[in-house]
């Protein structure tokens, strides 16, 4: 009796999973932030768009009945040159970023700093009254302080009344030197509870390990503050600062109430206040976009440097 081989039955081929083809893990962050990117570009680009147009025209209330706007290519931007009005409120607008920016850091460093010392108890009230300073509609809390410096009925001189200065009827919006500091005090009150609230989250992260060993080493609480925790807090404050330093260079809300309140406008102008009054007021759109483009400019400058030292400590 022979038997034959039989040879076992064929089996089908699986492909490697390492073999079949795999789209590039480089690209998959491209492709989700892509979706967003096009949103972004949908929405601002249209205006940028728009802005960079009508300044290189002449676009007044004729033009908002109809009439076609006249092109005038770069004489907006020459206008400007010459406008010594100008360049006074791009100066006084920067020194008024710089001066509430600086500050409202340091205040809010101060409060973080606060808040990681006090007890948890002392610590919630902190945090729930930054949060209800912070969530307080701009409209409602400008009525307030507008009723605080109010010449007539105002809490303030009220308070100066209080303690012997002789204060009553003093309109504090009037001279611009006390305007821009109401208008500071203001800003940089909003603004403290962002600045508090973000860096002590990062103050939160820190290791206590590291702090303990530091103080075991000898180091005082100031040595700690200047050699470990500034330094460690570093991105958060830089990033904070960015932020303050582009939101207060465009100020609008808080400088325009406050005129309507009792300042003189023509000698209290920051560059929102002064684009609204040229377009709006004025009636000259073309030369208020072109004033809206040097403010984009200038905010892009002022802020180059922070955002160049992010790119450097962003790990590849």
């Amino acid at each position: 009796m022979t038997t034959t081989a039989t040879s076992p039955p064929p089996t089908l081929h699986e492909p490697d999973p390492a073999a079949a083809p795999q789209p590039p893990r480089r690209r998959l962050p491209a492709v989700l932030v892509a979706p967003t990117l096009l949103v972004l570009v949908a929405a601002l680009g249209y205006p940028i768009g728009w802005q960079v147009v009508t300044s290189l025209q002449k676009f007044g209330l004729a033009q908002q009945f109809g009439r076609p706007p006249e092109w005038v290519g770069l004489d907006n931007y020459r206008a400007l040159l010459t406008d010594t009005d100008l360049w006074v409120v791009v100066g006084r607008s920067i020194a008024f970023c710089l001066i509430c920016a600086l500050v409202t850091v340091g205040v809010g460093l101060g409060l973080a700093l606060l808040m990681g010392a006090v007890g948890r108890a002392a610590r919630l009230v902190l945090q729930v009254a930054l949060l209800l300073a912070w969530a307080m509609p701009v409209v409602a809390s400008m009525t307030v302080w507008t009723w605080i410096v109010n010449w007539r009925n105002g809490l303030l001189n009220w308070l100066l009344e209080r303690v012997g200065v002789d204060a009553e009827g003093h309109n504090w919006l009037v001279q611009p030197v006390s305007f821009f500091v109401v208008a500071a005090v203001i800003v940089v009150w909003m603004s403290v509870p962002f600045v508090a609230l973000s860096i002590y989250a990062g103050l939160t992260q820190l290791s206590p390990e590291v702090l303990e060993a530091a103080e075991i080493d000898g180091a005082g609480g100031w040595q700690r503050l200047r050699l470990i925790i500034l330094p460690l807090v570093r991105p958060v404050i830089s990033i904070v600062l960015l932020l303050q330093l582009i939101w207060d260079l465009r100020v609008f809300t808080q400088v325009k109430l406050l005129q309507d309140a009792g300042g003189v406008a023509n000698e209290t102008h920051l560059l929102g206040t002064y684009i609204y009054q040229l377009g709006t007021g004025a009636g000259d759109f073309g030369t208020a976009s072109a004033v809206s483009i040097l403010m984009l400019v200038l905010t892009v400058a002022i802020s180059w440097y922070y955002v160049r030292s992010l790119m450097k400590e962003e790990p590849r």
